[in-house]
């Protein structure tokens, strides 16, 4: 049996990109949820090694930890996790480690909030450049190997690292070129992303640290969110 360790749905975004791989290239697993500000829950992941964070994997008597090393792994075994074509698996390995380790204004300024829309306040100038290079990415992506998806016909390691700004562009409604705005429509009717969206949405649980991170960035302007509790 394979289990994946994630957190919060509504804010999780690491969590988001080794769930809607294996979502969407119908990889089974377990699913289990350890909601953040829940310490028991918590303390009692942390005690099962690894790092203590999400997304974790445990795979028979493997523990892989980290967003891109669980990838790594999922590759040794299920070849559709990268392209096949040489020059575009180069390119969506390239773009996915500058994923796991860049775009710190964004990070900070847009944090993962799918219930809510918000209002920027202003568009700091580290924050544009981080926009910025999403969109030459993206857009280099598309023109080079064709589309829809970034590196190509079909959905891959590359969409799943990229899809938590796909969703941050929708909460912030940060500007996007035509065929950037195309990409976003065409990642949100996934699957794998509609059933991510909808479960976030139901989610009987807010974080206030993530909560206060968003009113620090803007205005809220709406609430998708049906009832919740702290």
């Amino acid at each position: 049996m394979t289990t994946l360790y994630i957190a919060n749905k509504n804010y999780s975004s690491w969590s988001l990109r080794a769930w809607l791989l294996m979502t969407e290239l119908r990889l089974p697993f377990e699913e289990k949820l350890i909601p953040f500000g829940d310490p028991t829950a918590w303390n009692a992941f942390r005690a099962e090694g690894g790092s203590g964070k999400v997304p974790a994997l445990q795979d028979g008597s493997l523990h892989v930890w980290d967003s891109l090393a669980i990838i790594d792994h999922l590759a040794e075994c299920h070849s559709e996790v990268w392209p096949a074509d040489p020059v575009a698996r180069a390119w969506a390995r390239s773009v996915c480690a500058e994923m796991h380790s860049g775009f710190p204004a964004l990070r900070e300024l847009c944090s993962m909030n799918i219930g809510v829309k918000v209002r920027l306040n202003t568009l700091p100038p580290e924050l544009a450049r981080d926009i910025e290079r999403i969109a030459a990415i993206w857009l280099e992506g598309l023109s080079r190997f064709g589309g829809p998806f970034l590196a190509g016909d079909r959905f891959t390691a590359v969409d799943a690292f990229f899809a938590p700004v796909v969703f941050r562009f929708e909460t912030y409604s940060l500007d996007r070129s035509p065929a950037m705005a195309e990409y976003i429509q065409h990642m949100l009717a996934q699957p794998g992303m509609q059933a991510w969206a909808q479960q976030a949405l139901t989610e009987p649980w807010i974080e206030p640290r993530h909560e206060a991170d968003c009113e620090l960035a803007g205005k809220i302007v709406e609430d998708l969110r049906g009832p919740v509790s702290a």
